[in-house]
């Protein structure tokens, strides 16, 4: 029968995970299947995979085609690379302790590519909320700015307005001083004499 290398899907709408399995290519998408071989979350960044490499390298073996996406995953987790020295330790190539070999170095060039990624990932995270942080302090600082400016000059206006107000009272409420009338008054030597002036006048 047809063997496929396939996902069948789980989860719920818009957060889907699915499950790596290896079934009959005519069974439906998520209905039976032979076995289970892994999972695969494509909602982490990087994607989280699970795979049994020992039982998926056995199917591939065994006639097994994978579909487009489980292909990747398969190459991914080396996989395909596996398979392709075994081939060519069978067609006399090279012998086995060359295929381990050159497979040992292709994990560890393929592990330091994604602790690559994965630093990417966490700097670029880091400098994005770092830059979130500085443009929501300046828009704090900024807004704080202006909130002191607004202020200022409402004290400056009322200031202003209680100022002009007190010269509108004093203008309103100012009398001028009365003028005092000048009266002629006589000294008192003035008038004694004009007493005697009068006596002799009578006599």
């Amino acid at each position: 029968m047809p063997l496929r290398i396939r996902l069948a899907r789980h989860g719920r709408k818009r957060n889907a995970y699915y499950h790596i399995v290896a079934a009959d290519s005519r069974a439906p998408r998520d209905g039976k299947f032979i076995e289970r071989l892994g999972n695969y979350n494509p909602n982490t960044n990087p994607a989280t995979i699970e795979l049994n490499f020992e039982r998926a390298l056995y199917w591939l073996q065994n006639g097994a085609q994978p579909s487009d996406t489980t292909r990747a995953i398969l190459s991914y987790k080396g996989v395909l690379m596996k398979k392709h020295l075994l081939d060519g330790v069978k067609k006399g190539a090279f012998d086995e302790n060359v295929a381990e070999e050159k497979f040992s170095k292709w994990l560890v060039e393929n592990s330091n590519k994604i602790q690559a990624k994965v630093d990417k990932l966490k700097s670029d995270k880091h400098s994005t909320e770092k830059s979130k942080l500085a443009a929501e302090k300046k828009v704090s600082t900024d807004r704080a700015q202006a909130i002191a400016e607004k202020n200022a000059e409402a004290a400056k206006a009322a200031a202003k307005a209680a100022s002009k107000a007190d010269e509108t009272e004093v203008e309103e409420t100012g009398t001028e001083a009365p003028a005092v009338e000048e009266t002629e008054t006589e000294s008192p030597t003035e008038q004694s004499g004009q007493a005697a002036v009068e006596e002799t006048t009578e006599e």
